[in-house]
């Protein structure tokens, strides 16, 4: 990103109003995903979101891309959880940690189904569009220090 446009996102001012709809959408999504509820997740996105694993460089584009990454995540993890350990709201978005587990029990990245339990952390930013009032999607970086667990979740062989 551009250091003007950083500057921009930076001069953003934000009112409670605009707090409480960021954090209320925020809210929407985390609930609907919890629920698999996708129709519900893409009404908090805009319509040419992007979801992105940085490490791999992955993207997903628009709602189809977004259904596409959902259905795959929740296809090859379908237990998976996510335990919040941290979140920031703003005008910029959301920037949430946490705890992530599940069981490896589909593809993943085009990765073979290995069965095992996996746990990793997640850093997830949700960049906000103060036009739309939805997220342009998110912005995913993953870790663990379990090598399998990163294999696994880059899609290679374990």
């Amino acid at each position: 990103m551009a250091h003007d446009a950083i500057l921009e996102q930076l001069r953003r001012p934000v009112s409670p109003d605009e707090y409480r709809e960021i954090r209320d959408t925020w809210k929407r999504h985390s609930i609907a995903e919890d629920a698999r509820d996708i129709p519900g997740l893409m009404s908090t996105l805009t319509p040419d979101c992007v979801y992105e694993l940085v490490q791999t460089g992955h993207r997903w584009t628009g709602h189809e891309g977004a259904t596409a990454f959902y259905l795959e995540l929740l296809g090859a993890f379908p237990d998976v959880v996510f335990d919040l350990t941290d979140i920031v709201i703003g005008p910029q978005g959301v920037c949430e940690m946490a705890d992530v587990t599940g069981t490896h029990l589909g593809s993943w990245l085009g990765g073979e189904p290995t069965g095992l339990p996996v746990a990793w952390r997640v850093v997830i930013f949700f960049p906000w569009d103060p036009n739309a009032r939805r997220f342009r999607g998110e912005k995913v970086w993953s870790h663990s220090d379990d090598p399998v667990t990163l294999a696994i979740l880059a899609g290679g062989p374990v």
